[in-house]
């Protein structure tokens, strides 16, 4: 029965969480606000928040597991990728807790945790599965083979679609961060009120660039002639921004899994806690009698549980690493 814990600090999240044989016994999240006042994430200010909330959130996750730093068998923690500095922080803890208590450390994908958070709880998708993974750095549909056999089959070619709504978030003078902000005026409006433009790329791949630009000619164009547009459709214009970005990512989904054959269809990434995408994916799922999963919400965007139930499969393969290990801010999938 091994307990593992789990480090997650790829951008700015500081999380700490405690597996036990598969079991999620806590999950400790430490939000960066600092960053607020730049309207995005500062690098330097994230990896220095990250040394300041380590070790806190490492011992409040023992606390609240109920377990002793004596109990764990292994430290899993997130290599990559993601920014650099933040990455130093998180390896550098668990590569010295585990030299401290003679465990065995686990190097983790960031982006294949978020896959694998569909395994914490009882309701688990079966091999092979499509998962759409949506975050502010990445898009991509993966075919989910085993547990750590896993092919991207389409991935954005620029932008990814967090991004389009972050940058979106800013054009429409809304605080960071500001995905939240859209998805909840976008409950209040209408999707249909205005039109964006659906990309024509090839396969299974995305690009969101161009419709990035589009909502910003759009913005800029409608304020030019009436300053309070903005003001006035707030809630119109986050509705239909939101319509697209989901319509685009469900409908290479749904091409995906039709070429592939696969009747069980899967949601990740911090992007996965929008409304508009959690009820279009349960929609797509109905419309053809497939199965879909969806992580709970905290599971959804960045969090050591995901790191800890990756790390808890690939101990019973027996996958370490050595101290040598160092972080990747691009890490090969």
């Amino acid at each position: 029965m091994p307990v593992i814990l789990g480090i997650e600090s790829s951008c700015d999240e500081t999380s700490a969480a405690i597996c036990a044989d598969g079991i999620m016994l806590s999950n400790i999240i430490a939000n960066q606000t600092i960053h607020e006042a730049y309207g995005g994430v500062v690098p330097e200010l994230a990896s220095r928040v990250h040394q300041q909330n380590i070790i806190p959130a490492v011992q409040q996750a023992i606390i609240n597991a109920k377990v002793s730093k004596n109990d764990i068998d292994a430290v899993a923690f997130t290599r990559g990728p993601g920014l650099l500095g933040s990455l130093l922080v998180g390896v550098s803890f668990a590569k010295a807790f585990a030299l401290a208590q003679n465990v065995p450390l686990i190097d983790i994908n960031h982006m294949q945790a978020h896959i694998l958070a569909h395994f914490i709880g009882i309701d688990k998708p079966q091999f092979p599965f499509l998962c759409l993974t949506v975050s502010g750095g990445h898009t991509q549909i993966v075919l989910v083979k085993d547990y750590f056999d896993m092919e991207i089959v389409g991935q954005t070619q620029d932008d990814a679609a967090g991004e389009a709504l972050d940058k979106t978030s800013k054009v429409l003078g809304l605080p960071y961060p500001g995905g939240p902000l859209i998805d909840k005026y976008a409950r209040l409006g209408n999707p249909d009120a205005f039109k964006f433009p659906e990309p024509n790329i090839p396969d299974f791949d995305f690009s969101f660039s161009g419709l990035k630009t589009s909502i910003m000619y759009f913005i800029r164009d409608n304020q030019a002639k009436n300053p309070d547009f903005v003001a006035q459709n707030m809630a119109d214009i986050c509705a239909s921004v939101e319509k697209r970005v989901v319509t685009i990512l469900l409908n290479k989904l749904e091409k995906a899994a039709k070429a592939y054959d696969v009747k069980t269809i899967a949601l990740a990434g911090g992007v996965s806690a929008n409304t508009g995408l959690r009820l279009g994916i349960q929609q797509l799922a109905d419309k053809h009698n497939w199965k879909s999963f969806i992580p709970a919400f905290e599971y959804c965007t960045d969090n050591a549980a995901m790191i800890a139930i990756a790390g808890h499969y690939k101990f019973l393969k027996g996958e370490f690493i050595g101290q040598q290990v160092a972080p990747l801010a691009r890490m090969p999938f």
